[in-house]
């Protein structure tokens, strides 16, 4: 591809598809009127959690961990947490206000060997209750609580929708001091007499805006109801939309609001990323997309699909491509997806296809590139994605592949956030703007060179068993599709289900077992011919 380089800076920016965002903003939210405000410009750096009344085990067990001086939205949460004060958090994911709620949660329990445990309500019955949105987000919180716990015997138990019943009412027999779990199989338990919350005594609610955008407010506003009316409350959330607004009233007694984030983050986010809009035809987004990730200096990228289809396709088609390649999406059992998670975090992929209801809860700093495989639905999503590269103070990429029947709702999100974009540039894999945007090498082609195949793999990551319920995580250690590529959910039903036996009948008489039933297998067909949608 000798030549394909532009030489002249004008040439160049005619022929671009990188948007001009020096007039970018981020669509304006009302904001209620915070108590305490603090931003990323507080110097803490002479501070430890010690100076704002942390206990000294949650202080060892945190300087044991590396993390010694508070952030933030920590140093402007505990003084009032600690009081025992209700407390409406403004914080965006990864700004490290997990601890922010943890310590003052664990401040407060009392663990089995601690005096004035036998003198509790319910010794045993959970004493702490935190309510994610997603299993991601509920793993990373446990496990973050579990650190900080480190020097006491406190019991923690991750309570999350994708696995078994039977380890998660074991734990909650044994006795537990703090759950945290996802609203959905938190009320399963709740309902059928495994999970008491009588006895809770703080309760978290983290990601607000993100459980109303997935419908789960009516179940946290059951979990509320369950607990005593004289418990302590913490609600965080990004944003404070109307309804997160009326739970906080309706459920808080005189919170203080704190706001610890940059009035305008969102906007720079916007502004600081750098944004790169091309049209694509459906056909050759795949030969574009393996130009992209041969960049020079391109390190983790995300990929974000519309469909959890697309999203294993392209996974698989990479994979074969040589690219060290995971996909993350809702047909995928629990370990599968955590096995995905840490096979990016550790670096042995550096390509994780995902969904967006499945990246919630992504949580990693030194992502580089995000690629929207297709264009997002509004705005606020578009936002939602880019946002997961350029964090901690490093520059980030997003690129954008806007299909022809999508230009209407990139117009659209172009206007609304003032991109300067509106007609992104007709792209192919041969396009030389494509190479000078991005800084890919002229002789990059599809497939990645075995001599830079230095990763090592998703098989290189355990898989764990999680005891999943339905058919989940079949085909370990591969990438995409072949990750499961028969894993439906199947809503959680027992091998004994009538939908199972169903299953089964039809198979084994398309494949043969019996031939007084020859309608069968045509119906079989007819459903997978139906499915096959993206």
């Amino acid at each position: 591809m000798k030549g394909i380089r532009l030489t002249t800076e004008e040439n160049i920016q005619a022929t671009s598809g990188i948007a001009d965002t020096s007039a970018a903003h981020a669509p304006h939210i009302e904001q209620a009127k915070a108590d305490v405000v603090g931003d990323s410009s507080m110097d803490l750096s002479e501070k430890t959690f010690a100076d704002f009344g942390v206990s000294a085990p949650q202080c060892q067990a945190l300087a044991d961990a590396g993390i010694v001086h508070p952030f933030p939205i920590q140093a402007l949460t505990l003084p009032v947490a600690l009081e025992r004060h209700d407390i409406i958090g403004q914080a965006k994911t990864g700004t490290g206000k997990t601890l922010g709620f943890a310590l003052p949660v664990l401040e407060d329990v009392v663990a089995p060997d601690e005096d004035g445990f036998e003198d509790l309500l319910d010794p045993g019955h959970p004493q702490a209750l935190i309510v994610l949105p997603t299993r991601e987000l509920a793993i990373q919180v446990a496990r973050e609580t579990a650190q900080a716990a480190a020097h006491r015997k406190v019991r923690i138990c991750e309570i999350y929708g994708g696995r078994a019943f039977e380890p998660q009412i074991a734990d909650l027999k044994r006795g537990v001091e703090i759950v945290v779990g996802t609203p959905g199989r938190l009320i399963d338990l709740m309902k059928q007499g495994h999970l008491s919350l009588s006895a809770v005594r703080t309760m978290v609610l983290d990601e607000a805006d993100e459980m109303l955008d997935l419908g789960f407010l009516p179940d946290v506003e059951v979990l509320l109801s369950r607990t005593p009316a004289n418990r302590h409350t913490m609600l965080f959330s990004a944003t404070m939309p109307g309804e997160v607004v009326a739970l906080a009233r309706r459920y808080m007694e005189h919170p203080t609001h704190i706001r610890a984030q940059d009035p305008d983050d969102q906007g720079a986010t916007v502004k600081t990323t750098r944004q790169v809009i091309y049209r694509c035809h459906a056909l050759n987004k795949i030969e574009v997309l393996a130009r992209i990730l041969q960049a020079r200096q391109r390190g983790l990228t995300i990929i974000f699909t519309r469909t959890k289809r697309t999203a294993a396709r392209v996974a698989e088609d990479l994979g074969k491509r040589g690219f060290a390649t995971a996909a993350l999406h809702g047909d995928l059992g629990q370990g599968a997806r955590e096995q995905a998670l840490r096979a990016f975090r550790h670096g042995k992929v550096d390509v994780l296809v995902a969904t967006d209801v499945a990246a919630r809860g992504i949580d990693v700093d030194d992502v580089t590139h995000v690629i929207n495989y297709q264009c997002p639905e509004d705005a606020k999503i578009y936002i939602h994605r880019i946002g997961r590269t350029g964090r901690a103070g490093n520059s980030g990429t997003a690129i954008t592949f806007v299909d022809w029947d999508d230009v209407p709702r990139w117009k659209l999100i172009n206007k609304e956030l003032s991109l300067g974009a509106e007609e992104p540039v007709e792209t192919y894999h041969t396009s030389p703007h494509l190479y000078t945007d991005l800084d890919i090498p002229e002789d990059a082609g599809g497939r990645l060179p075995r001599s830079m195949r230095k990763r090592a793999g998703l098989a290189a990551e355990k898989l764990e068993d999680l005891g999943e319920t339905g058919g989940h995580g079949r085909g370990r250690g591969r990438s995409g599709r072949g990750q499961n590529s028969r894993g439906r959910s199947g809503g959680g039903r027992g091998k004994g289900s009538r939908g199972g036996r169903d299953r089964r009948r039809e198979r084994d008489s398309h494949q043969g077992a019996g031939t007084q039933r020859q309608p069968r297998p045509r119906r079989a067909r007819r459903r997978r011919r139906k499915g096959s949608e993206d």
